[in-house]
């Protein structure tokens, strides 16, 4: 594997960033701050996970929110 010290991201699977998301912001504010289904009806990892893996453009925002907080949650 390839060193890439500069992406905040390596290393992390989606699950990891989901799982710190939603420890740390809980479904609901997740769900305001990105308005997917997946966050707002009946939300769990596993039926997040499906549909980020799909969806590029869903996947990128969760992502650009983990990197924007990531100072929050590397405290947690």
């Amino acid at each position: 594997m390839e060193n890439q010290p500069n992406n905040p991201l390596h290393g992390l699977t989606l699950q990891v960033i989901l799982t710190r998301l939603v420890e740390h912001f809980g479904y609901e504010e997740l769900g305001e701050r990105i308005d997917i289904r997946c966050f707002n009806f009946d939300p769990s990892i596993k039926s997040s996970l499906k549909f980020l893996r799909k969806t590029q453009w869903a996947r990128d925002q969760v992502e650009a929110l983990y990197i924007e907080n990531i100072h929050l949650l590397e405290q947690d």
